[in-house]
Formats: C-alpha cells, sequence, structure tokens
C-alpha cells in the first residue's frame, strides 16, 4: 500500500503510532515515517498500518 504523509493536516495526537509501530514523530510532534523522513512510502499491506491511516482524524495519513 502506497502512504502520503500531510505534516501540515497533523495535530499530533498520537492514535497512528499507537496503531503501528510504520510511524513517528518529529520533536514537534508531527508525523514521520519511523524509518524516514519521506512524505510518500510504499508499506508492506498490514491491518495495523491501515487501522492508522483510517483512524487519524485530520486525514494527515492517506492511501494512494
Amino acid at each position: 500500500m502506497k502512504v502520503s504523509l500531510i505534516p501540515e493536516k497533523c495535530i499530533a495526537c498520537g492514535l497512528c503510532q499507537t496503531y503501528s509501530a510504520v510511524f513517528d514523530y518529529h520533536d514537534d510532534g508531527i508525523v514521520k515515517f519511523a524509518d524516514s523522513d519521506d512524505l510518500v512510502k510504499v508499506l508492506p499491506d498490514s491491518p495495523d498500518t491501515l487501522l492508522a491511516v483510517k483512524s487519524c482524524p485530520t486525514k494527515a495519513l492517506v492511501l494512494d
């Protein structure tokens, strides 16, 4: 699955990192991928990652 991050929409609520280890946060609390600063990544299909994306209240995580 291809996931895009939209940092401007992130409110640092913490749900994505709670649901999936794929996500982490910059020092200011804004979402990022745990292993890089890329804004778009192709990730293996995972129910945890899908739940994290669907649970984002501001749609800062998008499935492409």
